[in-house]
């Protein structure tokens, strides 16, 4: 390598280096915040959705339920799904809190955010902390890269034992049952990349009913249970 290049190399690094406090007033703040609000349930789903769309409305619905169970609501507190997930946890009069991320198109928080519950983001993978962190569990609706990517990052984080294990729920068997037939005969049964019990880390359901009846079933009356994952 160059002197040239090198001390290129060098300069770009160290200015890098300052970023680690950019992270840290994040990190901060989110556990500042996210600790006084109290249990809550991630919801996952697309930006993209409109309110005509059928899952728009099963967003909206399952935000007031989760409310009307005694849980707030997160999402990523942009449009679409997120949006739908906060409107029915505001029109619970309940925790509405918005994970937002600072993107050069799509994200800008929807107006369903309890005001001093929106948290604004740079770093994708400090969002992602929150989201896990304060969860009780995560309800996945349809959505694109970013809702298979938050999804993968908690079943990984269950799988490995790095988080306690807490429901996983997916609503849309229309949607997410090619995906996992996938999982089932590719990645257990071809190619034994996970494990049969693997399978047990996530519910497929289209009852609304039903994911409120799991996270339940899972905390039962044991408030012990109902804490931070890490």
């Amino acid at each position: 390598m160059s002197a040239k290049k090198m001390r290129t190399w060098t300069e770009v690094a160290a200015n890098s280096s300052w970023r680690i406090f950019k992270i840290m007033s994040e990190l901060v703040n989110g556990f500042e915040k996210m600790r006084a609000i109290g249990p809550c349930v991630s919801v996952f789903g697309s930006a993209r959705t409109k309110p005509d769309n059928k899952y728009y409305q099963m967003g909206v619905d399952i935000g007031d339920m989760l409310v009307k169970a005694g849980y707030g609501v997160i999402t990523g507190g942009g449009p679409g799904i997120m949006e739908a997930a906060n409107k029915g946890a505001k029109q619970a009069s309940g925790a509405s809190v918005g994970l937002n991320i600072d993107l050069p198109f799509e994200q800008e928080a929807n107006p369903y955010i309890d005001y001093d519950k929106l948290l604004n983001f740079n770093y994708f993978f400090v969002r992602k902390v929150m989201f896990v962190k304060y969860a009780q569990a995560f309800v996945a609706l349809p959505g694109g890269f970013g809702t298979l990517d938050e999804l993968f990052e908690a079943l990984t984080l269950i799988q490995t034992l790095k988080i306690e294990k807490i429901p996983v729920i997916l609503i849309g068997t229309e949607f997410w049952g090619g995906m996992l037939d996938w999982i089932k005969k590719v990645l257990l049964e071809q190619e034994g990349n996970i494990s049969e019990k693997d399978l047990d880390l996530f519910h497929l359901t289209d009852d609304l009913d039903e994911v409120i009846e799991i996270i339940d079933a899972w905390y039962g009356k044991d408030d012990n249970k109902l804490k931070p994952n890490f």
